[in-house]
């Protein structure tokens, strides 16, 4: 009785603290997925292939989505003929590299500083890697998902602006029709009989952008947005609290110490723990939070770093815009750039 006490209390204590930055983290998102402009930034983003991949690793901080948003935008990107260094550094950094998922850090590891500016430097770092390296694949058909290789072979930028197309939008907007692909869902209402259809189903304008929509029709999708992802994000939290919670409970103290405490068993600990639970950036450190005083700084980090990058639920998210392959390189360069960072500051610093 007293154990199951003590991780109700500690599941508690966990939601309280994290629920103000999920219902933060989902209303900044909202309105800046809705008002920000993206045709003009994706006019804006560099060709080089390094500086590509580090500004979109950057642009989380007008994006601040965690993994769950990170994908439909970095497909949109895709889809509007951004460099794959770019959509790809975002994709991996978005969730992390954001004001609210850096304040959330913060607020959960005041007491250590480094924790919060080496998550952030690691992030960038391996996302721009990352991009790079995705960015000598010239030809996207192998790699992405068939339909977006459809997409991008029968658009062409120059077909990408008919002056009919406002008109087909506003169409859309006047009928209740979302315009976008909303951040967190791959399904869009479409039809008078409330039908539900794939994107790639659909004729829906995805080169529209969000801030040519009357303020009215952006304040309802950011409404709806918000209550999408509360609800989404609401679940996880719900099921990460208690899946730490238990972890701390049940788990015997002395297999807990041994992991922790050695700097590399900790680490692979901490990866597979990151992959398996899938809890959300916005709130996953205080989940890391409660393994501080048993796993190494090393090990946290790599929690904090390559969860919000690739876990289960990701992985799942990820099919809709790359093949399997794909998505394995990407898996497999971020674990290891994860673990040598993260080895490197138990080994030597931390």
């Amino acid at each position: 009785m007293n154990k199951l006490n003590n991780g109700f209390t500690l599941f508690l204590s966990l939601l309280v603290e994290a629920m103000p930055f999920v219902l933060l983290g989902v209303l900044f998102s909202s309105l800046l997925l809705f008002f920000v402009d993206e045709r003009k930034l994706v006019e804006k983003m560099p060709k080089n292939p390094l500086l590509g991949a580090l500004v979109g690793s950057m642009v989380g901080f007008l994006f601040p989505v965690c993994e769950c948003g990170n994908v439909p935008v970095a497909r949109r990107l895709l889809m509007q003929k951004v460099p794959t260094s770019v959509a790809i550094g975002f994709l991996l950094a978005a969730p992390t590299v954001n004001p609210i998922v850096i304040w959330a850090t913060w607020i959960a590891f005041r007491d250590q500083p480094e924790i919060v500016v080496l998550r952030v430097v690691f992030s960038l770092l391996i996302a721009t890697i990352i991009g790079f390296v995705f960015s000598f694949q010239k030809d996207l058909t192998p790699v992405v998902h068939p339909t977006i290789a459809r997409y991008l072979k029968f658009n062409p930028p120059s077909e990408l602006q008919p002056k009919r197309r406002p008109k087909r939008s506003q169409i859309q907007q006047e009928s209740g029709m979302p315009a976008l692909l909303q951040s967190g869902t791959y399904l869009l209402g479409v039809g008078q009989a409330g039908q539900t259809m794939r994107l790639e189903s659909t004729n829906i304008d995805t080169t529209i952008p969000s801030s040519s929509k009357p303020l009215g029709a952006k304040l309802r999708l950011a409404l709806e947005n918000t209550v999408q992802e509360l609800r989404e994000l609401g679940a996880i939290l719900v099921i990460g609290s208690a899946i730490a919670a238990t972890i701390q409970v049940v788990a015997p103290r002395e297999l807990i110490l041994s992991l922790g405490a050695g700097p590399i068993s900790s680490i692979t600990a901490m990866l597979v723990l990151a992959a398996v639970v899938s809890i959300c950036s916005t709130v996953d450190s205080f989940f890391a939070l409660s393994f501080a005083s048993t796993f190494t700084s090393g090990s946290l980090l790599a929690f904090l770093i390559f969860g919000p990058m690739i876990d289960l639920k990701g992985v799942g998210l990820m099919l809709t815009i790359f093949k399997p392959r794909a998505i394995f390189y990407l898996f497999a360069l971020a674990a290891l750039l994860t673990f040598l960072f993260t080895l490197i500051v138990n080994l030597y610093f931390l």
